[in-house]
């Protein structure tokens, strides 16, 4: 690619339109140093310097897609709880729009409390319910997400899984048909819960991990024809158009029906991995709703995933810094 036709992909994001639908949290952080050993326990002592809270999850890919230039349009479930009022704070301190967030007396609000000294990742505790939506929510939500189809120009949709119960196979189903007939791209950020429930979607990219898991695989990072193997039959069984398996260190594997592509991860220091998952899937749609093809996609977003993982705790790309990073590295003039 040359620097014009990076440029000129990376301008189109200003004028996309992506509804995100899935599990909305708060990543809450409490900071502090740690200088002693309890009596009690031999666990440290943390005595706290700071505290903030922040948009997770899928609000997480909101604020990528927002930091890209692109406009999120968010579609989940939250309770009526005083995690849930901090989250519509949140929202409105970050300047997203809150129409699709509906809100609930039956559910709980998930957060994710780390606890760091000296950029050290200590613990996490989760505050989170995690069953599926009941039949009543699961309706509501469709009818919410078919209303937003009708009144926005959507470029592209990202299911953000993180099983806690928002994504159920029958809203799965739904939104991918209603995608379908009005020509939008879907893409997948899964999880194990419902990792076989996405049929026919555009662009489908789980973790290593998540791969393994999910569709019960036996495979080793390091074999890349078991890998390319796995990856084909499953794409191949789930009807997927494109299917990206991210490997941290080992890089990406990105594929269709007609070729395959091995990318390899860039070198950097990285001080935490949180989050780059957000970032890669809120990179890839824009990009694969801008034209590029699959391989382009794959490198740009890999690149964008490794930019973040330089930062602590889970913070959104920074657009020019991924421009640069692409001019230097892609550009063939």
């Amino acid at each position: 690619m040359t620097r014009k036709e990076l440029t000129r992909v990376f301008g189109a994001f200003d004028t996309m339109n992506v509804l995100i639908i899935g599990d909305v949290m708060i990543d809450s952080y409490l900071w502090g140093d740690v200088s002693r050993i309890s009596p009690e326990a031999p666990v440290p002592i943390i005595a706290t310097t700071g505290r903030e809270n922040r948009l997770g999850g899928a609000a997480n890919v909101a604020l990528n897609i927002q930091a890209l230039g692109a406009t999120p349009i968010m579609c989940s479930v939250i309770a009526k709880d005083e995690a849930g009022s901090i989250f519509m704070d949140l929202l409105k301190e970050n300047k997203l729009p809150a129409q699709g967030i509906i809100t609930t007396g039956k559910r709980q609000t998930t957060v994710k409390t780390r606890i760091i000294s000296q950029q050290q990742h200590l613990l996490r505790i989760d505050e989170e319910a995690n069953t599926p939506l009941d039949e009543s929510l699961e309706g509501k939500l469709q009818a919410h997400i078919e209303d937003l189809l009708n009144t926005y120009r959507i470029d592209a949709i990202i299911f953000e899984d993180y099983d806690k119960g928002v994504l159920t196979p029958a809203t799965i189903e739904y939104t991918v048909k209603l995608a379908q007939s009005k020509g939008i791209p879907t893409l997948v950020d899964p999880k194990k819960r419902n990792f076989l429930a996405y049929n026919e979607v555009t662009f489908f990219k789980p973790n290593l991990k998540e791969f393994k898991e999910g569709a019960k695989v036996e495979i080793n990072g390091n074999d890349r024809e078991g890998l390319l193997k796995a990856a084909k039959d499953f794409a191949k069984q789930q009807g997927i158009r494109h299917f990206m398996l991210t490997m941290a260190e080992k890089g990406v594997l990105i594929l269709n029906e007609q070729q395959h592509h091995f990318i390899p991860a860039q070198v950097r220091k990285i001080a935490d991995v949180s989050g780059a998952g957000d970032t890669v899937i809120s990179v890839s749609a824009l990009c694969l709703a801008g034209g590029l093809d699959q391989k382009h996609v794959a490198g740009i977003a890999n690149m964008a995933g490794g930019l973040v993982c330089e930062y602590s705790g889970v913070v959104p790309i920074d657009k020019q810094a991924l421009l640069d990073e692409c001019f230097e590295k892609l550009t063939n003039e």
